[in-house]
């Protein structure tokens, strides 16, 4: 397995110096933001696409360093009712195929998105219950006549220009929002959609990531190492539907801590183990949305930790049997 980070944590700085910075505390695989909701500050691929000698450019900075892109990394919601923010979040998807190809690329990480309630719907609308009734028509118009309609296109596009992973990140407040529905889609649509599997979504939820690995199996397609701590003083008052900002630690249900500080180490060598069992043996890229850390700190605690628990060499032989 490989140890990378999700590079947008160092959107401060140019991307030459977060590279430098990021190969000095001992990583060689990132992450990098192309679009969408992650932004734009160290890969724009619609400046990058008008000019190829930008892109060689662009590569060398890599390349010079021994770094590895593991994915572009463009989420974003392109089915959002207003047509015009979906057409944004569309074009970035397209963008960062494009660049893709261009870097021999193969996997690009986004959303599944969220439609609104109608073609009327000025925001989107994310179903969590099956009643009253109205719920149901809801989650058929958006499937059927948008969520699907869209992935089977987006897919196609993305094949013709080589990029065969689509890893969707299942989050809540979009359609695809756990391993369920993140197969539904794939079923309707092939196996170019698969998961990226961020436990810190899942946690939260109620759901065992051990047992994610297990379902999922080989429709996994990259992992965010993030974790989630539920509060113990506050979950059992208010439950886990928790609409407080973030930054209201003390009072939340539960917040999204660096790798470490919501599941202890035993948890984590079993997510890897069962991630390896499953064959699953890439990259497990650090994503921090620790406000209790800085970046930079939260960083280098997951650094220390992950390399507690990832297995970097290849299985053995064995020998016993």
């Amino acid at each position: 397995m490989k140890l990378g980070v999700f590079m947008v944590l160092f959107q401060d700085r140019k991307l030459e110096d977060a590279l430098d910075h990021i190969v000095e505390l001992g990583v060689n695989v990132v992450e990098v933001g192309s679009g969408g909701y992650p932004g734009k500050a160290h890969c724009n691929p619609e400046e990058l696409l008008k000019d190829p000698a930008s892109i060689k450019k662009f590569k060398k900075a890599f390349d010079d360093r021994g770094v590895e892109i593991s994915a572009l990394s463009t989420h974003g919601n392109p089915v959002h009712p207003d047509k015009e923010i979906a057409r944004k979040f569309d074009e970035d998807f397209k963008n960062t195929v494009l660049l893709a190809e261009q870097l021999g690329i193969d996997r690009v990480i986004t959303f599944s998105g969220c439609p609104g309630d109608s073609p009327n719907s000025k925001y989107p609308n994310w179903v969590t219950c099956p009643w009253p009734e109205d719920f149901l028509k809801v989650l058929d118009y958006q499937w059927n006549e948008v969520l699907i309609p869209y992935w089977e296109k987006a897919v196609k596009f993305a094949n013709e220009h080589g990029v065969k992973r689509i890893a969707l990140e299942m989050h809540p407040g979009f359609c695809v929002y756990n391993p369920e529905t993140l197969l539904k889609l794939r079923k309707a649509v092939g196996p170019t959609i698969g998961a990226n599997l961020d436990p810190s979504h899942l946690f939260w939820q109620g759901i065992d990531p051990v047992a994610a690995i297990r379902y999922l199996g080989d429709a996994i397609y990259f992992f965010h190492a993030k974790d989630t701590k539920i509060d113990p003083i506050n979950a059992p008052r208010i439950g886990v539907l928790d609409t407080k900002h973030y930054s209201d630690e003390v009072n939340r249900a539960w917040i999204f801590r660096s790798v470490g500080y919501g599941h202890d180490y035993q948890l984590w060598k079993d997510i890897v183990s069962n991630l390896r069992m499953v064959g699953y043996d890439d990259v497990l890229s650090i994503e921090h949305e620790d406000s209790l850390f800085t970046a930079e700190e939260g960083f280098k605690k997951a650094v220390a930790f992950l390399k507690e628990v990832i297995p970097f060499e290849a299985k053995g032989g064995m020998y016993w049997a």
